[in-house]
This record gives structure tokens, sequence and C-alpha cells, in this order.
């Protein structure tokens, strides 16, 4: 026998009733994660943390926004500080909104 257990996925769960905009709903977010309806749900249903693509480049491009503003922020020395400072509050505020999302 092999150290790795091969195991199929051969169990087919009972059908769920839901209204054609749910089921919508449900398609559109398991393909913005990037996933198959089933996986989508599956790990819904077993508490795993799904992170879609798009967010987290999303997140990225924000990140680094926020470090250009900041070079600029300091190279600036004090020269519109208090706008540089404001979207840097803002980019954070952003990143922080899109992660709670997820």
């Amino acid at each position: 026998m092999s150290r790795s257990e091969k195991r199929q996925r051969t169990e087919i769960l009972l059908g769920i009733r839901c209204y054609p905009e749910e089921k919508k709903q449900i398609q559109e977010k398991a393909e913005v994660a990037g996933l198959s309806v089933g996986e989508f749900l599956r790990r819904c249903a077993l508490s795993r943390r799904m992170t879609p693509r798009t967010d987290v480049k999303l997140i990225a491009e924000l990140s680094k926004l926020g470090g250009l503003q900041k070079h600029l922020f300091n190279e600036g020395k004090g020269v519109h500080s208090q706008a540089y400072s404001a979207i840097l509050v803002a980019l954070k505020k952003a990143i922080l909104k899109i992660d709670m999302a997820i």
C-alpha cells in the first residue's frame, strides 16, 4: 500500500432548495473565489476561510499605493502632510474593509 491515501469524493449530498436569486449569488461568489460551486459550498459548510483572487490582487495594489504614498509623505518634509496622511488613512481603511468582507 502506498503511504498516501487515494480517496475520491463519491458521496452526493441532497439538493438544496433556494430561490433563483440565491442560486445566482452563490454561483457568482464561487466564481469570484475561483472555485466550483460544490467546492465553494463545501468550504463554507466546513468553515474554511476563502480569499477571492481578485480581492488579494486588490489588497496588494492598495498596499503598493500606500507604500508610494508613504514615500511621498516622507519626501515632502511637511508640505501637504495633512493631505498625504488623509490618503494613507483612507487606503488603510479600504484594505481593512476588503479584508473584513472576505
